[in-house]
């Protein structure tokens, strides 16, 4: 390609790294302009949940495209979206009877920020301290960032992020001081929330932690009346095995962000779901007391179309048989390579797997990331590893025999950079 004026994310131009140009998609495969065939591992960033350019997902966008492309949703509704919420609410936890649209899972947490503050203010006891766990990425806006991990993905912007109380990670054997620092800042009775990654943090790591501990840290919270925000941005729609994470510790909270996967990967569409509770602090005849917050493309009907489309197949289609299937093959093949290789820390939730290489260099900015990452592509592979850490995200369509040619291209990338 000639030089493009497109600044890329989470990209160092300088590198002089090439750039591919994708045509088009199918399945698991990206088809890009000069012939090539990529197998798309990492589902485009975690958000391709059934496939590439899903029939029935495609079919919806188009139908939706000719009717209705957008509309202001400021006292304002349409059909895709009033389908939606009322899809959301039948398949979700019982609880979560209200739904908020948004565009993107940084949103998604910015909303359920805005919404607890907004809770605590409007029933006239506020409390403003957010509590965050160890090692979360919870998206790049400003309140996103501030209830992340703070390193090299937000130093330059420490001057805008406000402060937060820190648990650590629940890290084996390790668990007590997690819920321990939990319960004390609980206590203090200035938290207004805790948000968390609900059994696997993503970009920290693929780092895994216990449905049990998921548990108890739901309890400490509602024990002393803290609201409990699950961030199912990455791990809804089925990655971890269940529809949702919060399943397997049988945890409700009292808000939940979904995006990526709410419409297949399709369009960007996110939703924050709240309880009667948080909802009814916002609902008044006092007008200072609605709830603040929009974008210009709220549950825009196109993309709520789009994630209609993705409901049905969740209704009608074996999802969780191929899932668990996925997931067999993942493990087998996983298991494979750290017999052959010096990898620690195999770990896996469903279709989220990872392992480290153990090269005493770890951390997001470790050089064999860039070497591995070059090596995979030059084999046809979107794999993006986290520093030290090759993970495997993919379609749900993915077939037996593409797998195998990712586990034989991270064999050979390992032989090389090793």
């Amino acid at each position: 390609m000639s030089h493009s004026p497109v600044w890329h994310p989470f990209h160092q131009h300088g590198l002089g790294e090439d750039i591919p140009l994708v045509a088009r998609a199918e399945g698991a495969v990206l088809h890009t302009s000069d012939g090539r065939a990529v197998l798309d591992v990492i589902s485009s960033w975690w958000v391709i949940t059934h496939c590439h350019n899903h029939p029935r997902i495609v079919e919806a966008i188009q139908r939706q495209a000719a009717q209705l492309d957008q509309l202001i949703f400021a006292g304002w509704t349409h059909q895709p979206a009033e389908d939606l919420a009322r899809g959301l609410t039948a398949i979700m936890p019982r609880a979560l009877e209200y739904v908020f649209f948004s565009d993107s899972g940084s949103t998604a947490v910015e909303v359920a920020l805005k919404m607890a503050l907004g809770y605590w203010a409007n029933t006239g006891a506020p409390r403003a301290k957010i509590v965050v766990m160890e090692h979360s990425y919870h998206g790049d806006t400003i309140g996103a960032m501030s209830v992340g991990e703070r390193g090299v993905f937000n130093r330059a912007y420490a001057p805008l992020l406000f402060d937060v109380e820190t648990v650590p990670f629940p890290r084996e054997g390790q668990e007590q001081a997690t819920l321990d620092a939990l319960e004390t800042a609980c206590k203090r009775g200035d938290a207004a929330a805790f948000i968390v990654e609900p059994l696997v943090l993503g970009a920290g790591g693929m780092l895994i932690y216990s449905p049990e501990v998921l548990r108890q840290m739901r309890q400490i919270c509602s024990a002393h009346n803290v609201l409990f925000i699950a961030d199912e941005v990455m791990t809804g729609w089925g990655r971890t095995g269940t529809l949702l994470a919060c399943e397997q510790a049988g945890v409700v909270p009292d808000i939940l962000c979904l995006a990526k996967g709410l419409t297949g990967g399709a369009l960007p569409l996110a939703v924050t779901m709240a309880t009667a509770p948080v909802y009814d602090a916002h609902y008044s005849a006092d007008r200072s007391k609605m709830f603040f917050h929009s974008s210009s493309f709220t549950a825009n009907p196109i993309a709520c179309a789009a994630a209609n489309a993705n409901l049905a197949i969740w209704r009608e289609e074996p999802v969780l048989e191929r899932i668990a299937t996925l997931a067999k093959r993942e493990r087998a093949g996983f298991e494979a390579i750290a017999a052959k290789h010096p990898i620690t820390n195999l770990r896996q939730l469903g279709t989220v797997i990872a392992m480290d290489v153990d090269i005493g260099e770890s951390g997001y900015l470790a050089d064999i990331g860039l070497k591995m990452r070059q090596g995979f592509y030059a084999r046809d592979i979107l794999l993006r590893p986290l520093g030290n850490t090759i993970y495997l995200k993919p379609p749900y369509c993915i077939t037996e025999a593409q797998l195998g040619r990712v586990f034989g291209a991270i064999d050979e990338v390992l032989g090389e950079v090793l």
